[in-house]
């Protein structure tokens, strides 16, 4: 009788000589949209990740995910437990407690109590021996001032990591210790700081080239990766130099979230440029605008107060490009985005013959490159950008100050 692993690594189009890696992005309570792919995938798979992940890898919210598949919770119990999370960890610090003038906004101490209830004192080595499931969770060192991955690797039956000795819910708070939005938890702080707010290329450096590299190997190797819908921020180049608002606080938004999507961005370039010969990325992702949400089912949000539109195609830019990582007001819409995203993913015809990716590939655009939901914008403005930028009166006509 075939076992779970097996009945999944078919069920997912995957031969069963290849390894599984799963990794998920930061992005706050976010996350949601994640989790209801996830329970899809199980879905399709036959059972639970936990039961045919060889590594799980995280960041921030995406460490929270990938640390609860890792204590053996299926997605629809992780979605019970994430609900309660996020309903408690962006508690407000005090009264007066803001990210801009007096952070950070909120007390981790909720989550901190949390975590101990839930995870308990397993370290990374105790969870890897009783799962075989192996682990990569990012984190930024402000003393060191690098990255840092919290990694354990099980190989013929021994843990290897620099880390494999340290508390699995001492990791999860590293690596989610944003700041503006939490203190930092000693010298670390969120590993979606570094380049590595999507775990991805962290995780395949890991298993192909460090403490992996005796187990893992490019050519049996499959790495689902998850987003956490990507938030795009269109601003007229006429309006550049006069943000509305305070110019500080606009930049300090700005750069958080480009910064993180753009290295994302790069990472999945890079993985699917072919560069690791054999390596097989079927990553899945949104971007939050409305070209992308137009292209998946048109479900009802009039249960979701404070929203000027009664179904995701009626809602505006404006409104996805702000969509907070701690705005849990938010929180109900992700989640409609997420099961629309994961229906349109696993979408049939009329006579219900599969016509979408159903998990069995990479979840990209042959035309654009791009992730299948990730809008494209920059081709737009190709002839005006040369133009511009080939005319000596209109660069002598731009502000230097």
């Amino acid at each position: 009788m075939a076992t779970k692993k097996e009945i999944a690594h078919t069920n997912l189009g995957i031969p069963q000589r290849k390894k599984i890696i799963l990794s998920i992005d930061g992005g706050g309570m976010r996350g949601i949209l994640t989790v209801q792919l996830l329970k899809k995938l199980e879905e399709i798979a036959g059972s639970p990740c936990y039961e045919w992940c060889d590594m799980v890898a995280g960041t921030s919210t995406g460490a929270i995910i990938s640390g609860l598949i890792l204590k053996k919770n299926s997605a629809k119990k992780i979605e019970e437990l994430y609900i309660n999370l996020v309903a408690r960890v962006f508690t407000k610090r005090n009264f007066l407690a803001n990210r801009y003038y007096n952070p950070p906004a909120y007390d981790k101490k909720n989550y901190r109590n949390l975590l101990k209830q839930l995870i308990g004192n397993d370290t990374l080595e105790k969870l890897n021996q009783e799962t075989n499931i192996d682990c990569c969770f990012t984190s930024k060192d402000l003393n060191a001032g690098e990255e840092t991955f919290f990694t354990c690797v099980n190989s013929n039956g021994l843990s290897n990591g620099t880390y494999k000795s340290v508390l699995l819910r001492a990791v999860m708070e590293a690596t989610m210790s944003a700041p503006t939005y939490f203190s930092p938890f000693e010298r670390f702080v969120d590993g979606g700081t570094t380049t590595y707010n999507n775990p991805t290329l962290t995780a395949v450096l890991e298993a192909l080239t460090y403490t992996g590299k005796d187990k893992y190997k490019a050519d049996e190797l499959v790495v689902f990766s998850f987003g956490t819908g990507t938030t795009l921020r269109f601003i007229d180049p006429l309006e550049t130099d006069s943000i509305k608002g305070i110019d500080a606080l606009f930049w300090l938004n700005y750069v958080m979230e480009e910064t993180n999507k753009d290295a994302s961005e790069m990472q999945i370039d890079l993985l699917r440029s072919k560069l690791i010969k054999g390596l097989e990325l079927r990553r899945y992702q949104i971007s939050l605008d409305k070209a992308a949400i137009q292209l998946i089912p048109n479900k009802s949000i009039k249960h979701i107060p404070n929203l000027e539109a009664d179904s995701l195609h009626e809602l505006e830019n404006d409104v996805l490009s702000n969509i907070d990582m701690a705005d849990v007001t938010k929180f109900p819409l992700m989640k409609v985005i997420g099961e629309a995203m994961a229906e349109f993913i696993c979408s049939t015809d009329n006579n219900s013959k599969k016509t979408g990716n159903w998990f069995q590939s990479d979840f990209v655009d042959p035309k654009t490159k791009r992730g299948t939901l990730v809008t494209a914008h920059g081709y737009k403005f190709i002839e005006e950008i040369i133009r511009n930028l080939s005319n000596k009166d209109w660069i002598e006509k731009q502000p230097t100050a």
